[in-house]
């Protein structure tokens, strides 16, 4: 075999060799849910507290200021592995009325 058709073979072989070495990035979405942070939050505590704690909401509904939603989601790259995580707070003068807490709607991790 010449010089020519083995360095084209080697050439060919590492491409598809390298084609399966593929990086998939983790696609991360919302704001991060701590479970410390949502273990801290109490009813009672203002818009403002809130806001420190867990940052701005991911959902500001203009015809409902009275509910906040945090909302993040995961997807490992490579496993396809998906974690949603979710928070709603009702808000009634300024203050915390009602935690509605579904830490996990779907883990895969």
């Amino acid at each position: 075999m010449n010089f020519l058709a083995r360095y084209f073979l080697i050439i060919l072989g590492s491409i598809v060799l390298f084609s399966g070495c593929v990086y998939q990035a983790n696609i991360s979405q919302g704001n991060l849910i701590e479970v410390d942070d949502v273990d801290q939050i109490e009813i009672g505590m203002t818009k403002n507290q809130i806001r420190f704690l867990l940052g701005t909401p991911m959902i500001d509904d203009p015809f409902n200021e009275d509910r906040w939603d945090y909302i993040y989601y995961l997807k490992v790259g490579r496993d396809n592995a998906i974690l949603k995580k979710w928070i709603s707070l009702t808000f009634e003068n300024n203050q915390v009325t009602e935690i509605n807490d579904d830490q996990e709607l779907n883990s895969n991790l």
